[in-house]
């Protein structure tokens, strides 16, 4: 997601926080994620922020609604934009979500996908290894595209067109995912869409920066900091320097 609104929005000053102690969030109860959701919130919201994207897909999924109540600056999740880019898209109304338990089990992208087309057919598929093997590095691996295979066997049999690629991790494994699936079926990056989204809400609501400036990024971790550094150059594209870590 980083990466997204950095190349579409280059202006904007970016505050990141990585909850490294406590990820990940796939596995734990909706009264959890909420909470760490929340604190989340409120650490970013006391640094003056004028929009928020909840990043995770399994927070979206789970405590976007929490995240909005009472809060007046746009707080955008990845689960709608990414709903609506598959509905647009498929063909034969079949579409495949891949992503944690937490968010499979919330049917967040499916509620969404039927609030836009309810004739449109969604077939869930929990990935849980995706995340450790992207973390270690395993891109190209072959123990990853064996994994990727066993995954994704059931959405090959119900034939989708669609494949939304429902957790941030997931992107770094298109190329293996794609090998897998096929030119016919049509992956949706979710973070590639919101970040669409962030740019047409702060440009509605007269927020965006509109001069060329430095821009400012500040990165946020509450705990490990040297091994954020080591995986997130991987995945946000940049050198990642003076990475602070919080206790709370």
């Amino acid at each position: 997601m980083f990466k997204e609104v950095t190349t579409l929005l280059p202006q904007e000053d970016i505050i990141y926080l990585g909850d490294t102690a406590r990820i990940p969030y796939g596995t734990r109860s909706a009264q959890t994620i909420i909470k760490y959701s929340m604190k989340n919130t409120k650490f970013l919201l006391s640094r003056g922020i004028k929009l928020l994207v909840v990043a995770c897909n399994t927070s979206s999924a789970v405590s976007l609604p929490h995240l909005q109540h009472g809060n007046a600056i746009p707080i955008l999740g990845v689960i709608e934009p990414g709903a609506r880019k598959a509905a647009q898209v498929t063909k034969n109304k079949k579409v495949g979500v891949i992503g944690t338990e937490a968010t499979l089990r919330s049917r967040a992208y499916e509620d969404s996908i039927h609030g836009i087309d309810h004739q449109i057919k969604v077939v869930g598929q929990p990935c849980p290894l995706f995340v450790p093997l992207v973390e270690e590095g395993w891109v190209d691996d072959q123990v990853t595209y064996l994994t990727a295979q066993s995954y994704l066997y059931p959405l090959q049999e119900e034939k989708i067109d669609t494949l939304v690629l429902g957790c941030t991790h997931y992107p770094l494994l298109k190329d293996v995912i794609s090998e897998i699936m096929g030119d016919r079926v049509y992956l949706v990056n979710s973070a590639m869409e919101t970040a669409e989204e962030v740019k047409k809400v702060l440009e509605g609501k007269d927020l965006a920066n509109k001069e060329a400036r430095e821009r400012l990024y500040t990165f946020y971790v509450t705990d490990n900091a040297d091994r954020f550094i080591k995986v997130g150059e991987r995945f946000l594209g940049t050198e990642l320097r003076g990475v602070r870590e919080i206790n709370w």
